[in-house]
């Protein structure tokens, strides 16, 4: 992939990051709540991505593997629900 294609997809990620703690309900009420205090607040998040190219065979491994594995379940609270509904992940929640 060109660098100026991984430039891209990187940039796009970065948006979309921002974009998702922008909108954040959660994060912006407790932005609010701190300036209502009479305090200035900014947020800063720093997060290290990391990219490996892989070649085709292992590729071909991993997509082999991973139609052969059974799916994970995981229990979910209700914070973790609001905590992924606010990053716009959505989860389906079994009675």
């Amino acid at each position: 992939m060109p660098d100026a294609e991984i430039k891209r997809l990187m940039k796009n990620l970065e948006e979309a990051i921002n974009e998702t703690l922008s909108e954040s309900p959660r994060i912006n009420e407790s932005i609010r709540n701190i300036q209502e205090a009479g305090y200035e607040a900014f947020l800063i998040i720093e997060a290290t991505i990391g990219f490996n190219r892989r070649d085709k065979a292992e590729s071909e491994a991993v997509s082999a593997i991973s139609r052969t594995v059974e799916p994970v379940r995981l229990r979910i609270t209700s914070e973790d629900a609001k905590f992924l509904k606010s990053l716009k992940i959505s989860v389906d929640v079994e009675g």
